[in-house]
């Protein structure tokens, strides 16, 4: 198919009476079944070659930032070298309820449990101590493929978020609902760019990789075009340019959420 990455999303639960909308509307349907992101990207792992493998995005709090480290690990012997991972920190009451772990943790827990991945991924022996991880001394394997570890970029729009990411992550990923703009889109991208300078790194070095939910049906379209079908050329000629010029990517990923939608793959330009 000549796909440059594929990417799986993940959800916890389809609450049937949510405490919150799901970006002002009503929670789509495809997340009462939801197939684990990492299982999906192995089994894919098995029957490609080339194609990157990402996650879009795995809410990490939910997780132990050992178990996903080695499991991430695990996905990028297994595809020699493929694998992205990108995590979040979490957005609804319900998963946080049921998975145990306070809403509060966000933010600084977060930032603590991406150091606490990379230390798992760096050569033995490893430890860690933070206020909410904690790793004795200790030889943990699988290590990545990837030199340096795997990607990992983060869930990312409100200014914080962003900031988080330009001083620890390797690139963003902003999601587009209903009332994201094309400007909104580029404001976001360059006050994320001007984020890394000030924490001393280079913006070339980062990668941001745009989710779009985007419905589908059977009507014919009679509104102006969206955010995607503005945005997918761009992306594609920009996808091209980097590649041409040694940069890393900028890649589109499009997530469907209507009746028509594929519930665990999507494709990138």
């Amino acid at each position: 198919m000549g796909l440059a990455s594929l990417w799986v999303s993940d959800r916890l639960l389809l609450p049937t009476k949510p405490k919150e909308t799901f970006d002002g509307d009503p929670w789509p349907e495809i997340f009462a079944t939801v197939y684990d992101p990492i299982e999906m990207l192995t089994f894919v792992a098995a029957r490609t070659r080339k194609v990157k493998l990402g996650t879009s995005v795995m809410s990490a709090l939910f997780q132990n930032p050992v178990t996903l480290a080695r499991r991430f690990a695990t996905l990028d012997r297994l595809s020699d070298g493929r694998a992205i991972a990108g995590i979040g920190q979490g957005d609804f009451r319900d998963e946080f309820e049921t998975a145990n772990v306070p809403i509060r943790r966000r933010g600084r827990g977060f930032e603590e449990f991406v150091k606490a991945m990379r230390a798992v991924w760096s050569p033995d022996p490893v430890s860690f101590t933070g206020d909410f991880y904690n790793i004795p001394e200790s030889r943990i394997g699988p290590k990545p493929v990837q030199s340096g570890g795997i990607p990992m970029l983060l869930g990312a729009f409100a200014a914080a978020s962003l900031e988080r990411a330009a001083r620890i992550g390797d690139g963003i990923m902003p999601a587009a609902g209903r009332s994201t703009t094309i400007e909104k889109l580029s404001q976001t991208i360059n006050n994320f760019r001007d984020m890394v300078r000030r924490a001393g790194r280079n913006p070339e070095e980062m990668k941001w990789i745009l989710r779009v939910h985007n419905p589908l049906d059977e009507e014919k379209a009679t509104e102006p075009p969206s955010v995607i079908g503005r945005y997918t050329s761009t992306s594609r000629r920009r996808f091209a340019e980097t590649q041409g010029a040694g940069h890393r990517s900028r890649i589109l990923r499009h997530e469907s959420s209507g009746p028509s939608s594929n519930r665990h793959s999507t494709s990138a330009a």
